[in-house]
This record gives structure tokens, sequence and C-alpha cells, in this order.
């Protein structure tokens, strides 16, 4: 018996030495000091060395240094108080930011010179318009969403870097839901391939989508739940065809409850996929690296894939709101509450 025993403890080791390992980056969590307490819901990577980050109570931040020093950037007059929930840098000096709110409190400011001056490029007039996102494609092509209004999407597009913004005709959109909206959590409600393959996720859980830089728009269902304070918060696409979104109810966010889908057609047909995620999240992104693997990240944790999508794995971190990987390279930047910023670095 004691034979058959040890001859038992050995095959399981074996085993457990041989068996396949899920394959991934080992993502490691760096926390930086970024010298606010402001909730920061926008971050934007440019290279290993330059990130932006904004948020609340008219925050913007820039590192140069690879997130040693996060050097706080003067907004406006009249911009200090203001939710800045997304910031799209085309560059080290060139960045785009978002401030949310009804109204007026809807704006979005552009700089050339690193943020130390900013020009007010759009300010919402409408009272009933509430801006979520914006992102861009290129250097030159960007799309900003509000929630609907009287039944219709509203959706800005710009050709000129963030210079002049025009606003897409509603007969060109699909009539919205009732409430349908987009949640301004991470400031990745909405994506962008190059100059005209627009997706945004809505909080009725469907897809806006655009193939031609905003001229014409389909709308499409996706299995993610749906309900208050549930429904997409975060879409990505790894290329044309294949993409993801994910979210869930953020009012619960131990709990993963239908909240990821899956595309390989474009964005025009979504599946539940087998695995799942380990809680909430608000922001996924497809990696810069080798087979593009995907990390999903929320308040309470983080869950990478390698198979697009199809099983996950805890990828450990404290929680942050949004992410941004820097292209090319290895490394990207989380941000969340309480002024928290970690540098993330993948390798073997």
């Amino acid at each position: 018996m004691a034979r058959l025993a040890f001859t038992a403890a050995a095959l399981t080791l074996l085993v457990a030495a041989t068996a396949p390992r899920a394959q991934g980056p080992a993502v490691r969590w760096e926390p930086q000091t970024s010298g606010v307490t402001a909730r920061l819901r926008g971050v934007s990577a440019v290279s290993s060395t330059v990130a932006w980050a904004s948020g609340q109570r008219g925050t913007v931040l820039r590192t140069t240094d690879g997130g040693r020093n996060w050097l706080p950037r003067p907004v406006p007059p009249g911009a200090e108080a203001l939710d800045f929930r997304d910031v799209d840098a085309i560059d080290a000096t060139t960045a785009v930011i978002l401030s949310i709110g009804t109204g007026e409190a809807s704006r979005i400011y552009r700089t050339t010179d690193g943020g130390a001056t900013w020009d007010e490029r759009f300010r919402n007039s409408d009272a009933a318009a509430f801006f979520d996102a914006v992102a861009f494609g290129d250097a030159d092509h960007g799309t900003a969403v509000s929630d609907s209004v009287d039944g219709r999407f509203v959706v800005l597009t710009t050709a000129d870097g963030g210079r002049t913004w025009t606003r897409v005709p509603g007969d060109r959109l699909p009539p919205a839901l009732p409430d349908e909206g987009a949640f301004a959590a991470s400031g990745t409600n909405v994506t962008m391939l190059g100059r005209d393959r627009i997706w945004i996720g809505t909080s009725k859980s469907r897809v806006l989508r655009s193939m031609d830089g905003g001229r014409t728009w389909t709308v499409h269902a996706t299995p993610v739940a749906t309900g208050e304070a549930t429904g997409i918060f975060s879409i990505a696409f790894r290329d044309p065809a294949n993409g993801i979104v994910v979210g869930g109810n953020y009012s619960r966010e131990d709990e993963a409850v239908s909240n990821l889908a899956i595309t390989s057609d474009g964005g025009a047909t979504w599946t539940a996929p087998a695995g799942r995620l380990s809680g909430f999240r608000s922001v996924v992104a497809f990696l810069p690296r080798g087979n593009r693997p995907l990390l999903a990240i929320g308040p309470k944790g983080a869950d990478w894939s390698t198979d697009g999508g199809q099983t996950w794995s805890p990828a450990g971190g404290d929680g942050y709101d949004a992410f941004s990987a820097a292209r090319p390279g290895d490394v990207g930047w989380a941000t969340g509450a309480g002024g928290r910023i970690a540098r993330l670095s993948f390798g073997r």
C-alpha cells in the first residue's frame, strides 16, 4: 500500500508538472503616485514613457518619464469643476479631453503643447444631451458619443484631429430605445479602427456601428444583460472582424452575469463565449503584442484571455476603472478611484 501511495503521489506531481498551462502575458502591476485624489476614469498611453490621465475636478495629468512623475496640466478658466471622463492622446504633445454632464458641462478641449494650454473645440448646447466618451481611429478622425435625445442617438465626428466637430444627421442613425445611452465609466464605450470603422456600445447592450466614417449606421443586439446600472461599458476590436464587449452591473461589481460577448463578423452578430469574467468590468483592450491577448479590468479586479475572449484567467491587480496600452510596446496604465494609477508591464 505504501508503494502504491508513493507511486500515485509521484504520478500526480508528474501530471501537474507536465500539464499545459494557460499561455498569455504575465501582468505586472506597479502602483505609481499621481499626486491627486480625484477619481481618474480617463487614460491614454502614447509610448512606454508618455501617457495622459484625466478625471474629476478638472484633473488632467501627463507623464513623460514612464510614470515616475505625473504632472498636473492646467485647464482653462471655467473648467476647474468639470469631470473629464475621457482623454485621447494623438501624440506626446497633442491630446483631446472630454468632460461629461448635461448641457454645457459636456465639452471637448484640445492641446498641442503638452497640456500647457487648451482650446475649447466643442461645447454642448443641447440641454438634454450628455456626452460620455470620445475615440480616435487615427490622428485626424474621431468620434464622440452622447446619450440619446428624443429617441435619437447623438454622435459627433471630426476629420481634422478634433479641431472641429460635426453632428451626424439624425436621419442617418437608427432609432434609439427609450433612455438608451452609454456608460461614462472608462472612455471606451466607443472605438475606431482607422478613419472609417466606428463601434459604440450602449446601455441597452446594443452595438451601433458605421463602416463608412459615420455616413451610414446600423445597430445590433448582443447577449449582454441590460437593466438598471447594467449594459455594455467597453468595446474593443482587434481587427475589422474580431471584437468584444464587456460590462455588467456597476452596482454589483462582484457579479459576472451575461457581461461579455464577442464577434467575428465586424459586429453584425454577437455571441456569449463559454468562459466568464470574474466580475463587473468597465474596460477591455487588446494588448499590442503577440497574438493580441485581451485584458479586462474593473474596480474589483482584472482578467486576461489569450484565445479571443473564449476563456479567461485572473490577471491580478487591485481594481481600476480605465486602462490604455502603449502602441507598440509591452506597457500600459490603469487609473481609478482616489487618484490611483498603476503601470502595467506584460511579459512571458
